[in-house]
């Protein structure tokens, strides 16, 4: 009946003024959340959301990104879900309409994998984390895929009856995948 996720947000990139700055490209990048509820899984994504990439894979470290997600645009393949993740018991978008994740730098992993390090704010609960991510450029395009599992309830996600886990489970997976252009 609810889903408990948030995003993201998600999302991956950074820089400073020694790193590249990257367009994304809403169209054809996603946002996306993944949950369970009754023991079965179910899916949804974030339709506006917007941010700032500045990232050189040369020097990772002086990278920053930010991502602003509007919550309203939560939407799964459920009616039931998506009237309900926008009430106080879930998203309670009245009072937190965005949610925002901000990395504050980047470690490599070897090879085209990484990690955006910073922190994630859902319903005024800001939390630390580390997304992993794997990053592939073609010239002046780039691809970015990462998931971060999260525990809905560090961030106030399901309240009352939905707080336990019985019905709609703890854990959730923010799903990434971002398409970018290098700015000239």
């Amino acid at each position: 009946m609810k889903p408990a996720l948030f995003l993201a947000a998600a999302l991956l990139w950074g820089g400073s003024a020694q790193a590249a700055e990257w367009a994304i490209d809403p169209l054809n990048s996603i946002l996306g959340f993944e949950g369970t509820q009754g023991g079965s899984p179910f899916q949804g994504s974030f339709t506006k959301w917007s941010g700032s990439i500045d990232f050189d894979p040369a020097n990772p470290t002086v990278g920053k990104a930010v991502i602003d997600i509007d919550m309203k645009s939560a939407t799964t393949a459920s009616r039931d879900k998506d009237e309900a993740l926008p009430e106080s018991d879930w998203f309670h978008t009245k009072a937190f309409p965005q949610a925002r994740f901000e990395a504050t730098s980047f470690r490599p992993k070897g090879g085209n994998a990484f990690e955006a390090v910073g922190s994630l704010s859902i319903r005024g609960i800001k939390k630390e984390v580390t997304l992993p991510f794997t990053l592939d450029i073609d010239g002046a395009k780039a691809k970015a895929s990462g998931r971060l599992e999260l525990i809905r309830t560090d961030y106030g996600i399901g309240q009352g009856a939905w707080k336990s886990g019985d019905t709609v489970g703890l854990k959730v997976a923010v799903i990434v995948e971002v398409r970018a252009t290098k700015k000239p």
